[in-house]
């Protein structure tokens, strides 16, 4: 009995065997052996796929299936619609979101600390092409114009404030030596430039001529040493010509700044001028002529600047001019003036306001789908209401 049922137990199990090895399992269910139906199906699909590949029926599917997407996209339909989306606030309200969002910041802070930022940026500010940009852009005319611009301002910053300083000297000199004259203090302001003004502006013009004067003295000076010449000392007649030579230099230096501006460089920087903008030589040369009788008469020409309500000296009263303060102001900034309203909102008086072309083109657009839409309503709404009526 034992050997018997150690014999069917054996049997058992190596028919257990022999079925996981052909693909059943010990419960003698066949998982290697499908339904009938899955089978057919399973040939269908494979002969289907084989078909296709064959004949090139998948391919051409998926290419136009493909056209169809692309066409869809780039239909005028879902353009209105993309830029109905980006025009209007969902995207506004979706970036400024995204801005104001702290895991947004945190990201940007710890993105532009790490190592692979300044990584990037020595590799940059090292490659060869960031040095041709540098050597661009100091070259550049524009920014050689924009330097000598700062420099100018800062000049004529310079000279406006030295000017007002000067104003308001002019005025306290002027009370009091009239204090000391025991003359009628002014009562109002005047426009014309005080004694103060005036007699920086001929410092700095001196200045100016004595510059030009040294550079031709220099000149002439090594011309004579360069032909033999040069006797150790300057005789009487050598005085009298460069005497001539610098009061004919300062003469022509006023003359002509004064034809050409109206003002010399002394006169601008302290911010006055002469009435007239163009002085004619006529005109010029009586100038000079009182100028001159008034530094020879020791000053006297120049006491009408003081006393006189117009403040006007010898030299002003022999030409009919007078010297005024120049009201300079600094050129309002490009960005200060205020941007011209566009043409496509301008409205004349009593007329509706101009769209731009390209609005105006979208706004039928709209208006045009809009005008469909309540079409294809009306005709549903006429559609079941015929058929209520029949039935």
């Amino acid at each position: 009995m034992e050997n018997g049922s150690a014999k069917r137990s054996a049997g058992t199990d190596a028919s257990a065997n022999g079925a996981a090895a052909n693909g059943a399992s010990p419960n003698g269910s066949a998982n290697g052996h499908l339904p009938i139906s899955a089978r057919l199906l399973g040939v269908g699909v494979r002969g289907a796929r084989s078909v296709g590949k064959a004949t090139g029926i998948d391919r051409a599917v998926e290419v136009a299936a493909e056209e169809a997407i692309v066409g869809a996209i780039e239909s005028e339909a879902v353009e209105r619609a993309m830029a109905r989306v980006l025009n209007g606030p969902v995207v506004e309200e979706a970036v400024q979101g995204a801005l104001e969002s702290d895991a947004v910041k945190r990201a940007l802070l710890e993105a532009m600390d790490s190592e692979l930022v300044d990584e990037v940026w020595r590799r940059l500010l090292a490659s060869e092409e960031a040095q041709q940009l540098v050597e661009r852009i100091a070259g550049a005319p524009e920014l050689r114009a924009a330097i000598s611009a700062q420099g100018a301002g800062l000049i004529e910053d310079i000279g406006r404030t030295i000017g007002k300083i000067a104003r308001d000297l002019d005025d306290s000199f002027e009370r009091i030596v009239r204090r000391i004259f025991f003359r009628k203090r002014r009562e109002l302001p005047s426009p014309d430039a005080g004694f103060v003004s005036r007699a920086l502006a001929y410092v700095i013009d001196g200045v100016f001529v004595n510059l030009g004067f040294t550079a031709l003295v220099a000149l002439l000076t090594l011309l004579d040493n360069a032909f033999g010449g040069g006797n150790g000392g300057a005789s009487n007649w050598a005085i009298a010509v460069g005497s001539t030579a610098w009061v004919a230099i300062g003469s022509s230096y006023l003359l002509v700044f004064w034809a050409l501006a109206g003002q010399t460089p002394g006169m601008r920087f302290l911010g006055i001028r002469l009435t007239e903008r163009r002085l004619s030589l006529r005109r010029g040369l009586k100038r000079l002529l009182g100028l001159y009788l008034s530094v020879v008469t020791l000053g006297i020409g120049f006491l009408g600047v003081v006393f006189r309500e117009n403040r006007r000296g010898w030299e002003d009263r022999f030409s009919g001019t007078e010297v005024v303060y120049d009201e300079r102001r600094p050129d309002p900034a490009p960005w200060s003036q205020p941007a011209p309203p566009p043409a496509s909102v301008v409205v004349a008086a009593g007329s509706e306001p101009a769209l731009h072309p390209e609005g105006a083109a979208a706004g039928e657009d709209q208006q045009g789908d809009v005008d469909r839409e309540h079409d294809q309503g009306t005709e549903r709404f006429a559609g079941t209401a015929g058929t209520d009526r029949d039935a």
